[in-house]
Parts: C-alpha cells; sequence; structure tokens
C-alpha cells in the first residue's frame, strides 16, 4: 500500500511539473486563444493557476521588477512537498 501511495505522489508531482513547462513554452509564443494551441495553453493556465497564484502572491511582496518567478518557485515548492510526503511515508 504504501508503494502505490509513493508511486502516486511521484507521478502526480511529475505531471504537474509537466503541465507547468509546457506553460512556461507556450507563454513564449503570441497564439490565437480559439485555436488548438490557445485552448491547450487556456487548459494549461486553469490546471496551473492554483500552485501558481499563490507563488505569485509571496513573490509580489518583493520588488522582482518585470520578471515573473513564480512558476519557477512553483516547480521548487512541488518538488519539495513531493520529497517531504514521500519520506513522511517511507
Amino acid at each position: 500500500m504504501k508503494g502505490l501511495l509513493v508511486t502516486a505522489i511521484y507521478w502526480f508531482s511529475e505531471l504537474l511539473t509537466t503541465i507547468l513547462l509546457v506553460r512556461c513554452i507556450f507563454s513564449w509564443f503570441p497564439m490565437n486563444p480559439y485555436s488548438t494551441l490557445g485552448k491547450i495553453y487556456g487548459l494549461t493556465i486553469r490546471l496551473t493557476e492554483p500552485v501558481v497564484e499563490p507563488c505569485r502572491r509571496l513573490l509580489s511582496r518583493f520588488n522582482t521588477g518585470v520578471f515573473d518567478f513564480s512558476v519557477l518557485l512553483a516547480f521548487f515548492l512541488i518538488q519539495f512537498v513531493a520529497n517531504v510526503l514521500i519520506r513522511i511515508i517511507i
């Protein structure tokens, strides 16, 4: 049972990290929101915004200029939380 839970946590964190990476790459290119890629980009935003928004609010307290490091912080937090949960279970 522990192995199944550890595997689920690992795969969920990897999936969320991959979706964040797709969101980052898509954000570099202008897209029509009605195209297929635009809809996929909108889906990635809807899936990852619950993780990115608290990071954005936390980083808004610091002056980062025009750079948005909230996605990078979300990457680190996802990996950190997954590792902590896996260590607790094991």
